[in-house]
């Protein structure tokens, strides 16, 4: 399936926002958020979001082949971003020691930690079949939209 066509990342933050208006429920959240980027960012094959549970990632919502269930804190691209608690941009996954794979297709990756106030939630993590996909420009996308869906997710005083 095609990408459709955006004015600007700000035209898919401004939808991202709009889609998740009037929603706290992470899980229904975290489903419209990976649906909405999976399809609307180019050159992407999975997308989606693990929970921290004690100290274990477990799956979440996603958009792509099936994945991998449970990442340990500390191992692979995932657990590793929620571990030091900072976004990492892998240019070729085979490169980064420790790489868990699930999806052998995956050659970039982004992964963006979910920082609800005072503690972790989880990660947003995405995947390409190309080679360093991610550059400044996504990382500023996908770092945005992990901060709307987190706020969308925090309750209101």
């Amino acid at each position: 399936m095609e990408s459709a066509p955006l004015e600007t990342d700000q035209d898919l933050l401004a939808e991202l926002r709009a889609l998740l208006a009037g929603e706290s429920d992470p899980i229904a959240n975290a489903a419209n958020t990976a649906a909405l980027l999976f399809n609307r960012v180019g050159r992407l094959n999975w997308v989606g979001f693990y929970f921290l549970q004690g100290e274990t990632l477990v799956l979440g919502p996603f958009q792509g082949q099936p994945a991998c269930t449970r990442i340990p804190l500390g191992r692979g691209v995932c657990g590793t971003a929620a571990a030091a608690g900072e976004t990492i941009v892998v240019p070729d996954v085979h490169e980064f020691p420790g790489h868990i794979v699930c999806d052998t297709a995956s050659l970039s990756e982004i992964v963006v930690p979910l920082a609800l106030p005072g503690r972790l939630s989880g990660v947003l993590d995405v995947d390409s079949p190309e080679r360093s996909r991610f550059g400044p420009a996504e990382r500023a996308l996908f770092e945005a939209a992990a901060d709307i869906y987190v706020e969308a997710c925090t309750p209101r005083a």
